[in-house]
């Protein structure tokens, strides 16, 4: 598999290695992206890797929630610029409220629902994508909802009221009122948006994701030269440290950076005089995944102009 520099240029962005040894590591792995940056890990010339904050979509995220309820929505365009467009913002703002409505399960039933203004969701995107001249489109979204308690949202930057480019709910499962609820909520969007957790507990991680870290772990307890049973710890305490690490409810709270999640949700409750469950949570980053292919602008230009 061929790579070129624009390869090396995000793969050093990805990981925080040198340019010589994102060259070698595509080398290696024969230009396979991911298997480089997990070269690089191995050889402790990386950071651990989330999943990448640098995205290329645009448009926007919309949060709403009601009582018990909150939905998150996904809506892509092509440019920033769009993401800006008042009617693109109302598009987005009303199809999330139609979405905690319906309660849609998934992107198709969304679009299949009813519009305010009249049609679909479907037939006003097109709408939108005829007029506004750009194309855009419904990505995802997800619920949540508890039968006692609140659903908190929160938008980080919010380009306007509940859309934004990071989109939080917060499940809070609970007799206590909304006086407790919703500050305690907003706590730990806020914690959320920051430190990106990959899952609630450290038993819903994806295993596709232990495995992965497990074999980096052995590469790197291999090149020790300790005995097979000391590896053998090493590579499941750093497992043990990714779950940890990457568990919503185990991490340690942006705040203070010392009180596991589980821990400020407990004595939340406890100072309420009732029991409080973080129970579900959603976080939706713009664009996260996708990858947009690079263009040289310039080229383009000329291109488009005949220069060769």
């Amino acid at each position: 598999m061929a790579y070129t520099a624009a390869d090396v240029k995000n793969l050093r962005e990805r990981t925080g290695a040198g340019m010589m040894d994102c060259k070698k590591a595509l080398d290696e792995t024969a230009g396979d992206f991911e298997a480089a940056v997990d070269a690089l890990r191995a050889k402790g010339l990386a950071a651990a890797a989330k999943k990448s904050s640098r995205t290329a979509a645009e448009g926007l995220v919309g949060v709403t929630v009601s009582g018990t309820r909150g939905v998150a929505v996904e809506v892509n365009s092509e440019t920033d610029f769009v993401a800006k467009n008042d009617q693109f913002q109302d598009f987005v703002r009303k199809t999330t409220e139609v979405a905690l409505a319906t309660a849609a399960a998934d992107i198709e039933a969304l679009k299949a629902a009813a519009y305010p203004d009249g049609g679909t969701v479907a037939e006003k995107l097109t709408n939108n994508v005829a007029t506004i001249g750009e194309n855009q489109q419904l990505r995802r979204l997800k619920h949540v909802a508890v039968t006692s308690g609140l659903v908190v949202p929160y938008v980080h930057n919010a380009a306007a009221s509940g859309l934004g480019k990071i989109g939080v709910l917060v499940a809070l499962e609970s007799e206590a009122g909304a006086d407790v609820l919703e500050p305690l909520g907003k706590q730990i969007a806020m914690h959320i948006a920051a430190a990106f957790p990959l899952a609630l507990n450290a038993g819903d991680l994806d295993p596709e994701l232990i495995a992965r870290e497990r074999k980096i772990a052995a590469e790197k307890a291999a090149e020790s030269g300790k005995p097979a049973e000391v590896q053998a710890k090493i590579v499941d305490g750093a497992v043990a440290k990714y779950a940890k690490e990457n568990a919503l409810l185990s991490q340690l709270f942006v705040i203070d950076n010392k009180t596991p999640i589980a821990q400020v949700v407990e004595a939340a409750g406890k100072a309420a005089g009732t029991k409080i469950a973080l129970v579900d949570y959603v976080r939706f980053q713009l664009g996260e995944g996708i990858e947009k292919e690079a263009t040289d602008f310039a080229a383009e230009v000329a291109a488009a102009a005949g220069i060769k």
